[in-house]
């Protein structure tokens, strides 16, 4: 559904893409992994057909995303990180601006989104500037599938959103996927990675790794202990001028490290709470990061 070929963009000096190849099968829910400046709006703006790769090619539901822009912009939905519809108008007025914009209405495709508009309807004449972030993100939503896409962009639409409306949206967007709609989601949260069907890991514009959540995690290596102390701060500050540690990081009150052939020297351990855990996605990706 989603072919991406050597896709190469420079803003000045600035490499925000870097070769980038990836593919996405029809029905997939793929999610594009990474922190805030690692290249994943560039890559939906191309992919959008909102902004020009300096080199290499994309293909949505078979069309060129430069050559056949126009009929492209008819098949897929977009949603962009920073909530974008007109905060003058109501609920129900921005929903009918998309669809007009697509020769439909909200009557004809109602089955579409009556699982995410019903929650909203109920303001449905309330400006959309006054809603809160998960309604926003509601709305959002569904003016990007009020014309039917066969694939869905959706960028960073968790950021900004409490842990409820987080955990709601992606039970939305697996309703979605039933309904065969193909789906490509950017996040910086890691824990919503192990949601999708495969991930690509990206950072400073460069793919890590793709693969299913489960497979990233399974082909980790190295052993990961949790370790807290009276002041994580100075002990993670040790640790990393420890030879013996390979890796060292502040993970909430814990700290995840790895060390030298997977062996605990005996003087670690002293006044330390430590116990080996099993690797998350956060700890593939920092060993990603910090390969050579």
């Amino acid at each position: 559904m989603i072919k991406i070929q050597n896709i190469n963009k420079k803003y000045g000096e600035i490499e925000a893409l870097k070769n980038i190849n990836l593919t996405v099968s029809a029905g997939e829910l793929f999610g594009l992994i990474g922190p805030d400046g690692a290249g994943k709006t560039t890559l939906f703006r191309i992919l959008t057909s909102l902004l020009l790769a300096d080199s290499g090619t994309a293909t949505i539901d078979g069309l060129d995303a430069v050559k056949d822009y126009k009929e492209l912009r008819r098949r897929i939905g977009y949603m962009p990180g920073r909530f974008s519809l007109y905060q003058d108008l109501t609920v129900e007025e921005n929903l009918s601006f998309f669809a007009s914009i697509f020769n439909t209405t909200i009557k004809e495709n109602y089955h579409l989104i009556k699982d995410i508009y019903q929650q909203i309807e109920p303001f449905k004449n309330r400006r959309a500037g006054k809603l809160s972030g998960g309604m926003k993100q509601k709305l959002a939503l569904s003016c990007a599938l009020i014309h039917k896409p066969r694939v869905l962009f959706l960028d960073e639409p968790t950021t900004g959103v409490d842990p409820v409306s987080r955990k709601e949206f992606w039970e939305m967007l697996k309703k979605l996927q039933a309904q065969g709609i193909t789906i490509i989601a950017s996040t910086p949260y890691m824990d919503e990675a192990i949601l999708c069907d495969r991930i690509a890991l990206i950072q400073a514009g460069q793919i890590l790794s793709v693969n299913t959540p489960q497979d990233i995690v399974k082909n980790y290596q190295n052993k990961v202990f949790a370790l807290k102390s009276g002041n994580n701060y100075q002990l993670l500050e040790t640790l990393r001028t420890n030879p013996a540690v390979s890796s060292a990081y502040l993970f909430g009150e814990y700290l995840h490290v790895t060390f030298c052939d997977n062996i605990v020297p005996e003087n670690i351990s002293e006044n330390i709470e430590i116990q080996e855990i099993t690797a998350g996605i956060e700890d593939c990706f920092i060993e990603l990061m910090t390969e050579p």
